[in-house]
Order: C-alpha cells, then sequence, then structure tokens
C-alpha cells in the first residue's frame, strides 16, 4: 500500500470533518438531492465525453493509487547488471535460461528477441513502441479523471443555480429563505470537494505512477540494448545510475558494497 495516499485520504477526511463539525452541525452538510444533482451529473456527463471502454479502464485504474509501484529500480539495475554479466561470459544465448528469473513482461519480452538474434534497431523500435502505447493508454486515464474533475464543480454550480429557483420560488416566507439558501450553497460545496479532494489527487497521483513506470521502461531499453551490443558491464551500471535520483543512487552503491564486503568475507 503506499502510504501517501493513505494519510492524504484519511488526514483530509479528517480536516473535512473538523470544519463540518466546527461549524455547527454536521448533519446541514447532508442532503441526498444535491448530491445526486452533483455527483450524478458530473459523472454522467464525464461518461458521455468518452467511450464506455475509457470508463472502465478509468475505474479499473482507481485501485492503483493506493498501490506501490511493482517494479525497482534498484532491484532492476541488478538483474540487468547480472544479466549483462552472465552474456559477456557465457554469449547471449545463455540469458535463455535466465529469462525465467525475469518477472517483468516488458524485460522478459525484451530478452526474448535479444536471444533469437534480432537486430538492436528492431528490438529497440519494438521496446520504444511499447512505452508510447503505454504512455497513450495512461494519458487516456488520466484524461478522464481530470474531465471528472472539470464537471463536478459545474454540476455543482447547476444545483445551486436550481436551489436559488426554488428558493426565489419561497420569498413570501421569509423562514424558507436560509434553509433553501444553505441547500443549494451545498451543491458547490460538494463540487469543489468531488473535484479538488477526489478528482484531481487521482488524476495526479495516475500521472506520477505512469511517468515513474516510463522512467523504469526507458532504464530496461537501455539495459537491453547495452546487453545486446556487448557492452562493459560496469560502463552499463553506471549509465543505468543516471536513471536514479541521489537517494536511490546513495542506496545503491551502499547495497553494492555490503554484497562486495559479503563475497569478499565468503572468498
Amino acid at each position: 500500500m503506499d502510504l501517501g495516499t493513505i494519510i492524504g485520504l484519511f488526514a483530509g477526511i479528517a480536516v473535512i470533518i473538523y470544519g463540518m463539525f466546527s461549524g455547527g452541525d454536521a448533519s446541514s452538510y447532508i442532503d441526498v438531492g444535491s448530491l445526486i444533482v452533483t455527483m450524478g451529473g458530473g459523472i454522467c456527463a464525464t461518461i458521455m465525453s468518452f467511450p464506455l471502454g475509457d470508463t472502465i479502464r478509468a475505474v479499473k485504474a482507481f485501485p492503483l493509487i493506493f498501490k506501490k509501484p511493482q517494479a525497482s529500480a534498484l532491484e532492476t539495475i541488478r538483474i540487468l547488471v547480472e544479466l549483462s554479466q552472465k552474456a559477456r561470459r557465457e554469449g547471449l544465448l545463455a540469458l535463455e535460461s535466465a529469462q525465467v528469473d525475469i518477472e517483468d513482461d516488458f524485460l522478459k519480452k525484451a530478452m526474448e528477441l535479444v536471444v533469437d538474434g534480432i537486430e538492436a534497431e528492431i528490438v529497440k523500435t519494438t521496446m520504444q513502441l511499447d512505452i508510447d502505447s503505454m504512455a497513450v493508454r495512461h494519458q487516456g486515464v488520466q484524461e478522464y479523471w481530470k474531465q471528472m474533475g472539470s464537471q463536478f464543480p459545474s454540476w455543482g454550480l447547476i444545483g445551486t443555480l436550481l436551489g436559488l429557483i426554488n428558493m426565489l420560488k419561497a420569498l413570501d416566507d421569509p423562514s424558507a429563505i436560509g434553509p433553501a439558501m444553505a441547500l443549494a450553497l451545498l451543491t458547490t460545496f460538494y463540487g469543489s470537494v468531488l473535484s479538488n479532494f477526489i478528482c484531481s489527487p487521482i488524476a495526479t497521483k495516475l500521472g506520477n505512477n505512469s511517468s515513474e513506470e516510463i522512467r523504469m521502461r526507458e532504464m530496461m531499453m537501455e539495459g537491453v540494448l547495452s546487453i545486446q551490443s556487448g557492452e562493459n558491464p560496469r560502463l552499463m551500471e553506471h549509465k543505468l545510475k543516471t536513471f536514479l535520483s541521489p537517494d536511490q543512487r546513495a542506496k545503491y552503491e551502499a547495497a553494492a558494497r555490503g554484497q562486495d564486503v559479503q563475497e569478499g568475507s565468503a572468498a
């Protein structure tokens, strides 16, 4: 589970609840009709804006904001270095048996192309097309949530207008104006919360996850091409470390030093 998402979600809910209770009765902020107009209208308008398949993909992508990226950059570099060392010692055909231990499908398929003797340019083109296609799919899902985020405030305003119309009809009863105005403003409140607390963070989170996955795949592509060209494993490792942040690089180098110490002790 991604702790950032969990902490932000529950902290945000706590802030909203605190604001509701500090202003008086929390029940004043609950109105089913206002919620149906705002949420239902925003969802329906978004569904109309995209093919049904995009809606299904957007719903399936929602749980991903709670998950950590499956692939670790540090572990991926370690695997690529080991594959490079094996290829230098035993040749590219020896990597066929090593594919069993590769869990990432993208990397596994790329190594299959290398073992089959496919030209480097074709391997690079194939991997790049895979990355580009993934980026387009991810972008579509992000746009879906962004569109929904823009719809909710608009439908909140529509709900407010509906409430104001009903309020104007009751001007002959001053006691009804206050409650009617409160209900009219509730839709704006719902729209703002749904947009800024739900849709916008989801779109941003999915965008960040997508950028990280693209970076990982570009790193894998660089490693695979280096292995295929017979590049020195140390040089390849140095190149791949440029994809890491300073903190990640420090962790990788610390782990590498620890492994060297263990190997030296065993010898």
